[in-house]
This record gives structure tokens, sequence and C-alpha cells, in this order.
């Protein structure tokens, strides 16, 4: 009980005083769910690939071995109607359940975007929206207070709030070998809440602010179907130091790909993965990819390392 002994606290001590740090939902291949970080983002198989058709699934396990860790599933889904010229409209959904010990959300989004350009293909400018609902709960029950006196009959209770994200995105492809640049920024909860859980006997408050993200990111690719890819994602709360990861991905001419990256929050991240079917616009594909963080702060308690896993299938224009 001692790891969901911590978070309880960390949680209600938190909710008391207004403590701001980042609160939505961390991922270490971030590149594989840009569209739910950014509504306006071009996934990355339509960059590279020119597939305009993708599902994708992802689970997080952050500080893998503490009881109560956090934990994020996420499913998407995006489509580019890439055959139109001056606003090409495109299309998505992902739902998303994210639980740290007894606190939790699930949360079901619908992005609508439109791309200004005179062909896709080779670059514009997005303005995209993500609206859903939400669910919040508390399983009162499993909190663990520092002192019996404290325990104010807490039970399970959830309360549900419509949510709002907007984006920007630019790509462009340049140089001798179509190279391509990217660049975005969202703010994936638009609504801060102020939510309330409170029974007879007492209640108490957390808060949820607006986060600010910012990515931008090149691929370079090479004679031999290869290609290199630095990227940066740089996250804001207020009240909260900003969080930089930088990463480096590089795709064989081969089906694999490796990577590794760190972020200013003194994490160490590895990444691999591999790709089943041609990779080209006229072929479907099958990639999974895993992703490793390892904390090398020395300051705190050792939490414990991060595992990701990822799918995606994506379909020929």
């Amino acid at each position: 009980m001692a790891g969901l002994r911590l978070i309880a606290i960390l949680f209600l001590v938190s909710a008391a005083t207004g403590l701001s740090a980042q609160q939505l939902s961390l991922f270490t291949q971030y590149r594989e769910n840009l569209t739910v970080i950014n509504p306006a983002a071009i996934e990355s198989d339509y960059l590279v690939f020119g597939q305009n058709m993708t599902f994708g699934a992802s689970y997080r396990n952050q500080w893998a071995g503490l009881e109560g860790s956090p934990t994020t599933q996420v499913a998407r889904f995006s489509y580019l109607a890439d055959g139109m010229s001056g606003v090409a409209l495109m299309g998505g959904a992902h739902i998303m359940n994210d639980a740290t010990g007894p606190t939790g959300l699930t949360g079901l989004y619908g992005r609508i975007a439109g791309v200004l350009t005179d062909d896709p293909a080779y670059g514009g400018f997005v303005v995209g929206l993500s609206a859903g609902y939400v669910q919040y709960r508390v399983n009162g029950s499993e909190l663990v207070f520092r002192d019996n006196n404290d325990n104010i009959g807490m039970v399970d209770q959830t309360q549900m709030y419509p949510d709002l994200g907007l984006g920007i995105f630019f790509y462009k492809n340049v140089g001798r070998y179509d190279d391509i640049f990217y660049a975005g920024v969202s703010v994936p909860q638009v609504f801060g809440l102020d939510l309330t859980f409170q029974n007879d006997d007492g209640e108490f408050l957390t808060k949820r602010v607006q986060h600010v993200y910012a990515n931008a990111g090149f691929y370079k690719f090479f004679d031999n179907e290869s290609f290199l890819e630095p990227s940066i994602w740089i996250k804001y709360a207020p009240n909260a130091p900003a969080n930089v990861d930088v990463n480096l991905r590089y795709q064989l001419p081969s089906t694999l790909w490796v990577g590794a990256g760190v972020s200013t929050a003194n994490n160490l991240h590895l990444e691999t993965g591999l790709i089943l079917g041609e990779n080209v616009g006229m072929a479907n594909t099958l990639r999974f990819g895993y992703g490793f963080d390892y904390s090398f702060s020395s300051f705190g308690p050792t939490a414990g390392n991060t595992h990701e896993l990822n799918v995606t299938f994506s379909f020929a224009r």
C-alpha cells in the first residue's frame, strides 16, 4: 500500500494547495500520438509514406513497479482527404483512459481540421479543433490518509465535463529529396476545470489548468530509402517549469527504426520498432513501436522506469 498511499497524499496535497504541474498524459513516442497532442497535426504516416488513413493504439505504464503508478491507453483514428485543394479536410477521433492510483479520467474526442494548401502532398497550413466529453473519477474508498482523523468518508464519485482542444500546424517539403519540415502549437485542453468532489462529511478540490504544447521536427531522406528525424516537444503549464523533450530517430533502409532522446525532467528516452509492409503510399503497413524512459535525476526517490507500446495500421491512399 506504500505506493498507493504516496499517490493519495500527493493528490490531496496538490488539491489543497493548488500545486501546478504537468497534468495531461505524457508520451515517449509522442510522434505516434501527435494528433492527440495537437488536433491540427498531420500523421507521420502521411508525411513520410503518403498514407492518408490511420488507426493506432498505445499503452503506457509510467513508473513501472510502483503500486498505483500512472497508466494511459489511447486508441485513435485519422483521415485526410488529400485529393482536395484549397482547403483539404481532415478528420479523426480518439479515446483515452488515464489512471493514477484512485484517480482517473476517460475521454472520447472527435476532431476536424482544414489544410490550407494547393496540394496536401507538398505542404500546407492546418487549423484544427477537437471536442469531447470526459469522465473524471475518484475512488474514494481506495484513498489512504496519513492520519485516521483525515478520513472524511469518501465514496467513489464521478463527474462529467465537456472538453475542447485547438491547434495549428505547418508542414512543407524542402530540398533536393523533398525533405519535410513541420511545426505546430496547441492547447489540447482549452477549458480549465475546477473539480469538487464531496459528500456529507466533507470535500476536496482538484484543478486542471490549460497546457500549451509546441512541437517541431524535420525528416531528412537519403538515397537508400532511410531517413533521419530530429524532433522537439515543449510542454508548458502555468506556474510550472517548461519541459522540453528532444529526440532523434533513424529509420533504417530495412523495416527497423531506432531512436533516443532526453528531457529537461532528467529522463532518457530510448525507442525501437519495425514496419511490416512496403514503405510507400501504394501499400498498407503495420507498425510496432516500443519506448523506454529512464530517470537519471539525483533528487528525490526512484520511482521506476517507463514502458510504452504502440501499434499502428495505415491504409494506402
